[in-house]
């Protein structure tokens, strides 16, 4: 049995001190630190830093020179043992708009990653829940860093083909055949829907979000925004109960409104990296999607001034809203964790300190500096 001691325990409502954490693979019991038992425990000693669960990425391209389009088992791997670092402890590898050939190799590729994620004594990094989505099915004139030429009408027939390993998925409601797309996945199969890289008016989306669109993807980014005559994608996210996912980087996203979303939305906001192949890397040129994109700083663009994905860390993320708002921080990081994990459908396991779930756990210093990362009760890295 192992045990987290004088740490400050982010719950999903509240912090509390002077409760340990006691599990194995699985968390067993938050008692009171002066029940723990005096003997049989492996001790870790959070010396007063937060306690929290581990943070779930539910949009990640890749990083560390890795990309999960590469459909590199080896690449896989290495990426999950960096995200580690960042306190994830459970992400969805995300495709990009790519030719239906390459995605069924990406796909055979995360099914085997995924098994092999469910074995914690050889697995070392972030756990793989499935596959994220991100295209073919999207409007061109909203495509972002995604190549035009690949860009195809939706087909619920292939997306079934690989309901098994897609848990996330993203589609502009408004394009040919896009809300029977939505009909149809949404009665045949358990994929969160997500509407994004989309032209939709405001109409269109509401109309999306009462077939069965669930999400929306990468809030204000390659959607219609919010006019106040014509209140858009953005407009009909916010007024809905859709989770809106957020790339708190500052750069996509004005730390002005950090407060705003936050406020409207609740439990429904979920922080996401949408990090590329330049993550935790240097400054420079890298591939994303087919394309050239160029990193410098937190900024990623493609040649032509595109906005292309983020090198975000997780709890990079978390930090900025800390810094950004007044939430209180149980909010925020169940941002990061909870309210991802249960946007598709994994929070009976996942995504907060409660007895039964995983023994995924991190320890974080007050500025959300990871210090351990406990996956599925080992730990897996120490600063």
């Amino acid at each position: 049995m192992k045990c987290i001691i004088n740490g400050k325990l982010i719950l999903p409502d509240r912090i509390v001190e002077n409760r340990a954490i006691l599990f194995r693979d699985h968390i067993e019991a938050i008692p009171e630190t002066r029940n723990i038992p005096s003997s049989g425990l492996e001790i870790y000693d959070a010396r007063g830093k937060y306690v929290a669960p581990g943070l779930v990425d539910v949009h990640c391209h890749g990083g560390v020179g890795e990309d999960t389009s590469d459909a590199n088992p080896d690449g896989i791997r290495k990426m999950s043992r960096a995200l580690i670092e960042n306190g994830v402890t459970s992400w969805l590898p995300t495709t990009m708009t790519l030719p239906l050939e390459e995605l069924d190799a990406i796909f055979a590729t995360l099914r085997e990653a995924r098994k092999e994620s469910r074995h914690k004594n050889t697995w070392h990094g972030a756990e793989i829940l499935g596959a994220n989505m991100e295209g073919p099915f999207i409007n061109p004139k909203k495509k972002g860093a995604h190549k035009e030429e690949y860009i195809i009408p939706p087909s619920a027939a292939y997306v079934k083909k690989h309901q098994d390993i897609i848990r996330l998925l993203t589609i502009a409601p408004e394009v040919e055949g896009g809300m029977e797309f939505i009909d149809e996945i949404h009665r045949d199969t358990d994929i969160a829907l997500s509407m994004g890289h989309s032209a939709a008016s405001y109409e269109e989306a509401m109309e999306a979000i009462q077939r069965g669109v669930t999400h929306a993807t990468h809030l204000f980014n390659a959607m219609t925004g919010v006019l106040h005559r014509e209140p858009g994608m953005v407009g009909a996210a916010l007024s809905s109960k859709v989770n809106c996912e957020l790339i708190a980087d500052t750069f996509h996203i004005h730390p002005g409104l950090f407060q705003m979303v936050a406020k409207a939305k609740g439990k429904h906001l979920i922080l996401i990296t949408d990090c590329m192949r330049a993550g935790g890397l240097p400054d420079g040129q890298y591939d994303l999607g087919g394309q050239m994109a160029t990193v410098s700083g937190i900024q990623c663009r493609l040649e032509d001034g595109t906005i292309a994905g983020s090198v975000l860390r997780l709890n990079k993320a978390v930090e900025n809203v800390m810094r950004y708002t007044d939430l209180p921080i149980w909010e925020i990081v169940a941002a990061a964790s909870l309210n991802p994990a249960t946007a598709i459908g994994e929070d009976k396991r996942k995504g907060s300190l409660e007895v039964g779930k995983d023994a995924d756990i991190i320890i974080a210093d007050e500025n959300f500096t990871i210090q351990k990362t406990f996956v599925g009760g080992n730990c897996e890295y120490a600063k």
